[in-house]
């Protein structure tokens, strides 16, 4: 299987074929996940770590990368950032703040000079990449950039319930199901997601609006995580799912 992504697929439409045809089903753990459907007044976007150090390829890792004469390494998740995630979280931006729905930004990084608030395994690579607050590296993608008034909370774990305020900001928003998107589906995004199912949330994750190093390690995570966890679904059926419910009137 190619490690490009899809040619002649346009952001808006691309869903890998592997997890299209149903990935490794049927599978007898499907029976046991209970169908649900997006509900506006208690659903929320979620945006994991969509920033310069990782999903860039002029700075952070993309820079290191090229440094090092390793600019291939990283052909496939630039490429897939590029042309599918970016697009795709900008329509599911544009979507939720259409209907005045929760938007929330979870960056990882140290907020120290010496990177000791991070946890061993994380450290290096935040280190070598210069992922740390006040940094370029630190921020949002300007093409993502959140709007004054949406929350934005850095963690220096891989899931964001152990080190930010993200569960009490959810608990107080009355909000139980959550959209996840960003990098990397099987790091960040995969770990906040589970601990999210473990905390009696429902979790759904964007298939086009989730990126990784390699296409295998996407759709593994994807496969896996639709059995027990959660959800997995496009961009265009979770819209639609919004769409299909009343309006919700923003109290904001």
């Amino acid at each position: 299987m190619s490690e490009s992504w899809e040619e002649g697929a346009t952001p808006s439409s691309f869903v890998s074929a592997r997890l299209a045809s149903g990935c490794g089903s049927p599978d007898y753990a499907n029976q046991f996940n209970p169908p649900w459907t997006l509900d506006p007044a208690r659903a929320a976007l979620v945006v994991v770590d969509m920033q310069y150090a990782s999903a860039s390829r002029r700075e952070g890792l993309g820079r290191l990368l090229k440094d090092r004469g390793q600019e291939s390494l990283g052909s496939y998740r630039f490429d897939r950032i590029e042309n599918v995630v970016v697009p795709t979280v900008q329509r599911l931006l544009a979507g939720f703040r259409a209907r005045g729905l929760r938007v929330v930004y979870l960056t990882v990084g140290s907020a120290l000079p010496d990177f000791s608030d991070l946890l061993p395994h994380m450290r290096s690579f935040a280190t070598s990449i210069g992922n740390r607050e006040g940094r370029r590296e630190h921020e949002i993608l300007d093409d993502l950039a959140p709007r004054p008034g949406e929350a934005v909370l850095n963690k220096t774990t891989m899931s964001a319930f152990h080190s930010s305020g993200f569960e009490r900001l959810l608990r107080s928003w009355d909000v139980s199901q959550l959209c996840f998107t960003g990098v990397s589906t099987n790091s960040c995004v995969e770990g906040t997601a589970r601990d999210a199912a473990d905390r009696g949330f429902q979790a759904l994750l964007v298939e086009d609006g989730c990126g990784a190093a390699s296409a295998r390690f996407h759709e593994a995570t994807c496969e896996n995580f639709q059995r027990l966890l959660g959800r997995v679904a496009s961009s265009a059926d979770g819209l639609a799912e919004l769409a299909a419910a009343p309006a919700r009137t923003s109290s904001r």
